[in-house]
């Protein structure tokens, strides 16, 4: 086969931009590498690297110590009864709908649900009853609005939902719903609960059990400092032989997980990030403390922090009629905002979104965070004068 030189040429190494900005993308914040990551990336990044250790189950390795991570670290770290590592939080949840609920079964899920729930349940052809958010400037999601959903799947049905989801906080506003309420009732319908963690395992502490979650879904290249796409699913013991059944002609192989799952680079970085992901899990109370002062400061420039206050994530959704209104005068219009961002080093808010964005303020700290304020006023007076 001979191909097109110039085509070729497109290709090779290609540098990523921007390299050293001060980051404040929701999506990326969580993700970026350690150092230990870095070297497990050139390390382990040939394709066959960890299947070279595998006997025919690869999360049962002992050398390199899958095996301990995933059925003794990971349980502990989530507090749930089995854990395995799949491709991304996606993943996870349709592993749990496919697996729990048969074509046509509804599952529950927050109006704020992500679209790959909504995917999901798709892909495993089933109904989705959605619960309604209070609306601005909360967009809360409500408790016991799950209970009139559940009563309303019996109503229409004559049977209760086959699963319940709630995502732990929601990628809009980055809002803390009462989980521990939601879970309790959904089990006094007998219903079991999907927590989509993909936000918040790997940045702030989440017990599965305390907060009354039958299942866990994460992602490592969100949260937890992971080469992705990588994620878990933590089940508890009264699910675990059914999400992780084995095929019968492959008796080794879970069905859910094709068998085999994340292999190579990307659990080796997810492992060699884990003790640091540990100890920022330990210090979330800071990054809490970070999210609310940098709230407050921008609210005192006119834009305004829309979801749950005090906040209680890092993950923020502002309005900013401010910033919308030099948009309609600037020769650069609604692009004018990430161009000036770009000018002053800070990556993470999409082109030409002036009026409404979100950021996160994770793992950056105070000082890039004063300089990402001090950013926004200088714009601010400059486009005012």
């Amino acid at each position: 086969m001979v191909l097109d030189d110039t085509a070729l040429k497109k290709f090779g190494f290609i540098p990523r931009e921007p390299k050293d900005a001060i980051n404040i993308d929701p999506l990326q914040t969580g993700g970026k590498l350690t150092e230990e990551a870095r070297h497990a990336l050139l390390e382990w990044g040939d394709g066959y690297s960890v299947c070279d250790f595998c006997g025919g189950v690869l999360d049962l390795i002992k050398k390199p110590p899958i095996d301990e991570f995933v059925h003794g670290i990971l349980p502990e770290f989530l507090n749930i009864d089995a854990v395995r590592i799949t491709h991304g939080a996606r993943e996870s949840k349709f592993a749990v709908m496919h697996s729990i609920a048969m074509e046509g079964d509804y599952v529950v899920m927050d109006e704020l649900a992500h679209y790959s729930s909504v995917v999901a349940a798709q892909r495993a052809r089933l109904n989705i009853k959605k619960v309604p958010h209070n609306g601005s400037p909360e967009y809360m999601t409500e408790a016991e609005l799950y209970a009139s959903a559940i009563e309303e799947v019996i109503k229409t049905t004559g049977k209760t939902p086959a699963l319940a989801m709630l995502t732990y906080p929601d990628g809009n506003y980055g809002n803390i719903a009462d989980v521990k309420r939601i879970s309790k009732i959904c089990h006094d319908y007998d219903v079991p609960m999907l927590l989509n963690g993909a936000y918040a395992v790997g940045r702030m502490p989440v017990d599965a059990k305390k907060l009354g979650a039958d299942f866990v879904a994460g992602s490592g290249h969100k949260s937890m400092a992971s080469s992705g796409p990588i994620g878990l699913l933590g089940v508890s013991e009264e699910y675990a032989d059914i999400v992780f059944r084995k095929s019968p002609t492959n008796k080794n192989k879970e069905i859910e997980l094709l068998g085999c799952t994340a292999r190579g680079a990307t659990i080796m970085t997810m492992m060699a990030s884990f003790p640091y992901v540990v100890e920022r899990v330990n210090k979330w109370d800071q990054e809490v403390e970070n999210a609310r002062w940098f709230a407050a400061k921008m609210e005192d420039m006119g834009i305004i922090q829309k979801g749950q206050k005090p906040h209680n994530h890092d993950l923020m959704f502002f309005e900013a009629p401010v910033l919308y209104e030099i948009s309609q005068k600037a020769k650069k219009g609604r692009y004018f905002l990430y161009k000036e961002l770009k000018e002053r080093n800070i990556h993470g808010i999409k082109s030409g979104l002036t009026k409404y964005f979100k950021l996160s303020t994770f793992q950056v700290g105070r000082e890039n965070l004063q300089y990402v304020l001090d950013s926004f006023q200088n714009i601010i007076d400059k486009y005012k004068t």
